[in-house]
């Protein structure tokens, strides 16, 4: 097989990869967005950009982790930004949101906005810990910072969650 075989067959590998993960790897992504499902959008398709450049040197390895820290770590980055341009929305501010949602969208809903409250780090640490079920030193990896840092940031970061999840018991009379 000559050099342009050997390229199709790796960019049928690319395609093979992305179409199985897109699913998981876009999840991901809105996680770590803090349920921004445009942002999510962006931020996967600038990744898997950047893993397309060096798909040939690490299809064998690890494609996910790649992607994974590239994911994280663009988030972080846009989180920082002032300002992202236009931001698109679902529907438009107002029009009634439709009744009767299921009690398992609305609990993900609450999480999304209670993981968009978190910081940038606290949020990929919480993510990356227990979305993705990652160990503490592959956390780490990805973030870019020992071990003990993302331990920290992922047990700030739950802590948060609790706090601003609670459910909130008004006294009655």
């Amino acid at each position: 097989m000559g050099t342009e075989g050997t390229e199709q067959a790796r960019a049928g590998e690319y395609d093979e990869f992305v179409a199985a993960r897109w699913s998981g790897l876009f999840h991901l992504a809105r996680l770590l967005t803090g349920g921004d499902r445009h942002r999510a959008e962006d931020l996967l398709q600038e990744s898997l950009v950047k893993l397309w450049f060096v798909w040939p040197k690490i299809a064998d390895e690890a494609p996910e982790a790649y992607v994974r820290k590239v994911l994280a770590r663009a988030a972080a980055r846009s989180a920082r930004r002032r300002w992202w341009g236009e931001r698109p929305v679902e529907e438009l501010p107002e029009v009634a949101a439709g009744g009767n949602l299921s009690a398992a969208v609305a609990e993900r809903t609450r999480l999304e906005a209670a993981l968009a409250l978190l910081t940038p780090r606290q949020r990929a640490a919480v993510v990356l810990r227990y979305y993705q079920d990652l160990p503490d030193r592959q956390v780490a990896e990805v973030l870019g910072c020992p071990v003990g840092t993302a331990r920290s940031h992922a047990a700030r970061g739950v802590a948060r969650l609790r706090q601003l999840l609670a459910d909130v018991i008004e006294p009655v009379g």
